[in-house]
């Protein structure tokens, strides 16, 4: 199925081009959803029980342990051809933003640069004091282990319910979404806010939205284009249309 002509020409004609990802573009990968991801021993508990500062403060090696699962899962899944994609469009356009509510680093395994990423990343791990990003820390049998730094608990870089998102990633998206010609939502639900509000804004500064996503949103109603299906195969497809004769990795 070939792209939407309208979505073709805006790609090739874009001065900057914006993109923000969701869950499905990941799903496709094989990483579980939030709430897909409860199975097996950590199916007895909501995910939104653990994944808050209180949870983090009642019982912070339960948290820790959940975490370290979940970035296993993640470490064992591998960037799709949506992710690819992004990164070549990258390459062929003047400029693309990317900006991403997923936590699991695959746009930048994919080739991706300067990842704008407003939930975090899970494959990060920070200082709870003072948020400080820890690469390495010595061997310890404490759950989770103390900052090398200053001795409080680590943590994974991840926004928590109750936490606000990060200010800079938050400022860079926000301006990038009203600077941009075409916006592309990709595999979200346009249903977080604030992240789901950056596609609204494009629509008031005249871009041309178009979501891509295997299922309508409520961003579908008002967006100049939707197309419908996996991200794995209509992005590839889009730049197969827009760029004809080049050739893109299978």
């Amino acid at each position: 199925m070939n792209a939407p002509s309208e979505l073709v020409e805006a790609v090739r004609t874009a001065r900057h081009i914006v993109v923000m990802t969701g869950a499905g573009i990941s799903a496709e990968s094989g990483v579980p959803t939030f709430r897909d991801a409860q199975t097996g021993l950590w199916a007895q508990y909501d995910p939104e029980e653990l994944a808050t500062p209180g949870a983090f403060r009642r019982n912070p090696s339960l948290v820790w342990d959940w975490y370290s699962w979940r970035r296993e899962l993640v470490s064992q899944a591998e960037p799709n051809p949506g992710h690819f994609a992004l990164a070549e469009l990258a390459a062929r356009v003047p400029r693309l933003t990317l900006i991403t509510q997923n936590v699991d680093g695959l746009h930048q395994r994919a080739g991706s640069q300067d990842v704008i990423e407003l939930h975090g990343n899970i494959l990060r791990v920070k200082c709870s004091a003072d948020g400080r990003i820890i690469a390495s820390w010595p061997a310890t049998n404490e759950t989770p282990p103390p900052c090398p730094e200053c001795g409080a608990p680590l943590r994974p870089d991840v926004v928590w319910f109750g936490e606000a998102l990060p200010m800079l990633a938050l400022n860079r998206a926000a301006k990038a979404a009203e600077q941009g010609d075409l916006f592309l939502s990709i595999g979200t639900s346009a249903l977080v806010h604030p992240a789901a509000s950056l596609a609204y804004v494009a629509l008031q500064r005249k871009a041309v939205v178009a979501e891509i996503n295997l299922d309508p949103t409520p961003l579908t109603a008002v967006a100049t284009i939707a197309w419908h299906g996996r991200a794995g195969e209509l992005l590839p497809q889009l730049l197969r249309d827009a760029f004809p004769g080049d050739a893109f990795p299978e």
